[in-house]
């Protein structure tokens, strides 16, 4: 269930091999040793624990899923948490949680559902010589930031279908509600991704063992490109925000334009009715039971209601 690299001089010179021979490999000068560990796995954790001396508040963590995107410090290795981040057709967000051990020269992954076959790859076609951890980090974070552009830009892409949407008459409303508060989820999830991992990438410099001057350049764009992730979520947030506004402030005015349109026909069914009844009273009145009476009835009925419907549509209101 676990998977195993052995790197010398920046070449893989042993893969898959047991937990148990993962410390003659680091005995060997220049090794640089990958671990790869489902989570569940208590046995193996302990195993690698044990032979590379991890913290058992470290190891701790990584057994208990649900952590925040962090960077913990200790005295013989550095403890990571962070994130893969997927979106969904319908802007509904799917995370898989890795936590990260790094020491001087092993980097072990703890995680389920992280694919690290993109990882794997850029470590073997990077230009970077992989003799050392801090290489390995980076093709790691690299990976995992560029997951989280990704799901940046298929929020974007849903918000702009989004704003299709609300401008189009026929669209349903519920269905669009519906769709606005599954992108809400969504980007309120990512933002609790996003930003701290911004801030585990500020801390890692610090480390100069690990970040040395070759490679700050290469980790300076892995943090331009987090802030820029970050940075793009809060400019969806205000979108989602303007777009929920947009759509309130047009229901309101289609309500208006509806309560309009019924107060003009109600104005122009009130002439008849009041025309009616004003010759329908028990009185003597001109033209009362006579012929042209009913003539000019009808006809003050008529024109009354033709010159209202005019003024009204002459203002737009019908």
């Amino acid at each position: 269930m676990s998977e195993t690299r052995c790197y010398r001089d920046g070449a893989v010179t042993a893969a898959d091999f047991p937990l148990t021979e993962l410390s003659a490999h680091l005995a060997a000068p220049g090794a640089v040793v990958w671990v790869d560990l489902k989570s569940g796995d208590e046995d193996a954790l302990t195993t690698v624990g044990d032979q590379l001396g991890l913290h058992e508040l470290a190891v701790e963590d990584a057994r208990d899923r649900g952590q925040r995107p962090k960077l913990d410090t200790y005295r013989s290795h550095l403890f990571l948490t962070v994130y893969d981040t997927e979106i969904d057709a319908s802007g509904a967000m799917t995370t898989s949680e890795l936590a990260v051990f790094v020491t001087e020269r092993a980097l072990v992954t703890v995680g389920d559902g992280f694919d690290m076959t993109e990882v794997t790859r850029a470590w073997d076609e990077s230009s970077l010589s992989a003799d050392r951890v801090g290489v390995l980090l980076h093709g790691l974070l690299d990976a995992v930031v560029d997951r989280h552009l990704g799901a940046v830009s298929a929020l974007d892409e849903l918000l702009d279908d989004l704003e299709d949407q609300i401008f189009d008459d026929s669209a349903d409303m519920r269905e669009v509600q519906r769709h606005v508060v599954r992108l809400r989820r969504g980007l309120s999830g990512l933002r609790r991704v996003v930003l701290p991992t911004r801030e585990v990438l500020t801390g890692l410099p610090r480390n100069r063992d690990l970040v040395d001057a070759e490679l700050e350049p290469y980790f300076a764009d892995v943090r331009d490109h987090a802030a820029h992730a970050a940075e793009w979520t809060d400019s969806l947030r205000e979108h989602v925000t303007t777009l929920r506004e947009t759509q309130l402030n047009i229901q309101g005015n289609r309500l208006d334009l509806i309560m309009k349109k019924v107060t003009g026909w109600a104005a122009i069914i009130a002439i008849p009715t009041a025309v009616t009844g004003f010759y329908g009273q028990n009185v003597p009145y001109p033209g009362s039971e006579r012929p042209w009476g009913f003539w000019v009835s009808t006809a003050v009925i008529v024109g009354l209601s033709v010159g209202l419907y005019a003024m009204f549509k002459r203002k737009d209101w019908l």
